[in-house]
């Protein structure tokens, strides 16, 4: 008869963190990821290429 195997250790759960969650700034209170494009390109056919990416169907 073999012994039985020891059981493999766990991995320790994450801790609890008991922090005001409103203390922290969230990706919501920067203005990334709002939309804007990085880094102004000053090309005005850059300009015209997003002015006709953005532009909403009904003004095709």
């Amino acid at each position: 008869m073999s012994t039985p195997a020891a059981p493999e250790p766990r991995a320790p759960k994450p801790a609890l963190i008991f922090d005001d969650p409103l203390n922290q700034q969230s990706s919501d209170d920067t203005d990334r990821g709002w939309g804007e494009r990085p880094g102004p390109s000053g090309d005005s056919a850059a300009d015209l290429k997003r002015f006709l990416d953005e532009k909403p169907p009904h003004h095709i």
